[in-house]
């Protein structure tokens, strides 16, 4: 019986401590201006910032200029159509390349359009010319409007020269001639090609990590200044419990970014009409693994933050490179192995991944499987590492507790002696 009411004492207390543990986490947060701007305003801003930047989807309006060597109704009729396409604005006519290429290094003009001196002639004789194309290729978005454009026109204006040299056919063999094997292109899950739609849930997915990373780093870089001893945690009698501080403060910032979450993932795409396919039961079991790991990894980390400081070298290092090799920006069969592992010991990996084959192709947990499970072990390694982390802390203070009340004894001893 006693041990029953020991037992029920020692969970009652475990709970009392948890939720005095949460309630001082949340003081800090709403009290730390800095921690404030992490966990609020950069999640607020960033997302918005980033769909103001791209929510023209495509390029549309491309510079170009045409050097036309040939001067006739063929190129200037190939010029016309080209400029006429909302991808490519035709900026000028240059005498010779020369003039073209300065264009391009004045930045007045992305793309040159060169027609030889023989075009026309060659396309009334019934031979094959050359429309050479050039690109800037610094800017690379630039290529594909251009070359989307100049084959478009290429293509319709071929099909009716053959029409053209061959009056006595039929409308039956003028279309087995112009189209002999005719395909539909259609564009799956990004139906406008668009780059936010591409890329802005990846960047949105990083944004949490990252400023759980700051958010967290900085609170305990400031526990570290204020604390006795410098340590992580403070002496307390509520903070005696490894699990309590782990769940307490996890909790709190758990809490936090379910409404972050709600903003940045579900009300920002509905403002800015991004893809979203993915049933929001989905996307919500995805992801709480997802925040658990991110929130434990975090915590983990401030645990070697000694300054208020020190987050910002975190993210200043990693943000750029975890988009990279998270597998959106470039393909990640292409990345270097060495950086796959790299990607993997980051929830942004499995977490941007994941989220966009949910999001925007609409698919289940099941065929995300592999993301899925790599977050729970990730959310659960992270957990064990963070664990390890305030244990240490707590034996740290409870050491440097004793050895100052040695000191402070042997002092009274020795001052009583004289």
């Amino acid at each position: 019986m006693k041990r029953e009411h020991r037992l029920r004492y020692i969970i009652k207390e475990g709970l009392l401590d948890t939720f005095y543990i949460w309630k001082d986490a949340l003081r800090n947060v709403f009290k730390d201006a800095g921690v404030m701007i992490f966990f609020f305003l950069v999640p607020f801003v960033y997302p918005l910032l980033y769909s103001f930047i791209y929510n023209n989807e495509v390029v549309h309006e491309a510079k170009m200029v045409v050097v036309d060597q040939s001067d006739s109704y063929l190129s200037r009729e190939f010029t016309r159509r080209v400029n006429a396409t909302p991808d490519v604005e035709v900026v000028g006519v240059c005498p010779d390349m020369a003039e073209a290429k300065k264009m391009l290094d004045e930045k007045k003009a992305y793309g040159i359009l060169l027609f030889p001196p023989d075009y026309s002639k060659d396309l009334h004789e019934g031979r094959q010319t050359t429309v050479s194309l050039y690109c800037d290729m610094s800017a690379l978005l630039f290529y594909k409007a251009f070359l989307l454009a100049a084959t478009e026109v290429s293509l319709d204006m071929g099909k009716e020269l053959r029409m053209h040299n061959n009056p006595s056919s039929t409308d039956k063999m003028d279309q087995i001639t112009v189209d002999p094997i005719p395909y539909e292109s259609v564009a799956l899950f990004n139906s406008q090609n668009g780059f936010a739609s591409f890329l802005v849930p990846a960047i949105l997915i990083l944004v949490l990590q990252q400023t759980l990373i700051l958010g967290i780093g900085m609170l305990g870089g400031t526990a570290r200044e204020k604390n006795r001893f410098h340590s992580l945690v403070p002496i307390c009698r509520h903070f005696n419990g490894t699990l309590r501080i782990v769940f307490g403060k996890s909790l709190t910032y758990l809490l936090l970014y379910v409404v972050v979450c709600i903003w940045v993932l579900a009300i920002v795409p509905k403002l800015f009409s991004l893809p979203q396919v993915g049933e929001p039961l989905t996307i919500l079991l995805f992801l709480l693994p997802y925040l658990f790991a991110c929130i434990f990894m975090s915590m983990t980390l401030s645990g070697f933050m000694t300054s208020r400081e020190s987050p910002m070298l975190v993210f200043v290092f990693t943000s750029v490179i975890l988009l990279f090799i998270s597998g959106v920006s470039w393909p990640e069969a292409a990345i270097p192995p060495f950086w796959k592992v790299v990607g993997y010991l980051f929830p942004s990996t499995p977490g941007i991944q994941g989220f966009i084959r949910i999001n925007t192709a609409g698919v289940s947990l099941h065929e995300v499987a592999h993301e899925y499970r790599v977050l729970w072990i990730q959310a659960g390694v992270y957990f064990i590492l963070s664990c390890i982390i305030y244990r240490y802390q707590i034996i740290r203070s409870r050491k440097m507790i004793i050895k100052q009340y040695r000191y402070m004894k042997m002092r009274r001893m020795l001052r009583e002696r004289e």
